[in-house]
């Protein structure tokens, strides 16, 4: 067990990545965003997310995926998308679960039919969540729009939830790419969190690590807020390393001092 877990009577590392989704915290800034990404899969429309790195969007989009009833979605995550489109689409058949096989087009035919049996056996809504979207090759993303036509306008099958930077969305305005655009029926832009955000966030993660105690003092938080401005995994990251330098100096509360001595040790600054 890490020194600063024993030194602070912490039952686990307050600001790890790998928590369950039944434990995902939401800032109170971010509900809406979650709220608009659930209500447009529900009405099967698909989604665009944007949002600069670090500020929560895979967060958000985990958080929705929790929050739709499992009788009546599957959703599919594809991480691996800076491949061309023959190799985009073995990745999505292995995400729904069977072995992909021929060229392209049979591929393509392949994830077709287990969407359609998922729905025609079980009536689940297929959700095909794409992180890192905007470093899709241009011939894959030109693609998509079939995925987002597929069974017609009238009556769309998929909901596509496409995750990526920015510059994503400014791809899509490029006219090779609008017919995908206009297919999308919800943008949410993920920005950086509010300095009440910050203070929630930070006191939620370390009562969810068994802190029973204020660790961060008010001056300790704020200075967290204005180094990172905001951006939740340089929030992480930054009190992290401060629980390590409180436990080598045996300090058992951490004021604006001490953040700032982490913060020198990091790569941010």
């Amino acid at each position: 067990m890490r020194e600063e877990l024993l030194f602070f009577d912490l039952k686990r590392p307050p600001f790890a990545k790998d928590f369950a989704l039944s434990e995902t915290w939401i800032e109170p800034s971010r509900e809406n965003a979650v709220s608009l990404l659930v209500r447009a899969v529900e009405a099967r429309q698909h989604a665009l997310v944007t949002g600069e790195p670090g500020v929560g969007k895979t967060v958000v989009v985990r958080a929705m995926a929790e929050r739709l009833p499992a009788t009546h979605h599957r959703v599919t995550y594809v991480w691996n998308v800076a491949v061309g489109r023959r190799d985009f689409y073995r990745n999505l058949s292995v995400a729904l679960g069977f072995e992909p096989r021929g060229t392209a087009a049979a591929v393509f035919d392949g994830v077709q039919r287990e969407l359609r049996a998922g729905w025609a056996e079980h009536r689940l809504h297929p959700v095909l969540i794409i992180d890192e979207a905007h470093v899709l090759p241009d011939a894959t993303l030109q693609h998509l729009h079939i995925l987002a036509n597929f069974d017609r306008d009238a009556n769309p099958l998929l909901s596509l939830v496409l995750v990526g930077l920015p510059e994503l969305r400014d791809r899509l305005k490029l006219g090779v790419h609008r017919s995908l655009l206009t297919r999308i029926g919800t943008h949410v832009d993920i920005g950086r969190t509010t300095p009440d955000d910050t203070a929630a966030y930070v006191r939620n993660r370390l009562e969810y690590a068994g802190s029973r105690s204020e660790i961060f003092g008010l001056d300790a938080i704020t200075t967290v807020h204005e180094m990172t401005a905001g951006v939740p995994r340089v929030v992480a990251t930054l009190a992290d390393m401060a629980l390590r330098v409180a436990a080598d100096r045996k300090e058992k509360h951490i004021g604006r001092a001490i953040i700032r001595e982490a913060w020198k040790i990091l790569p941010h600054h």
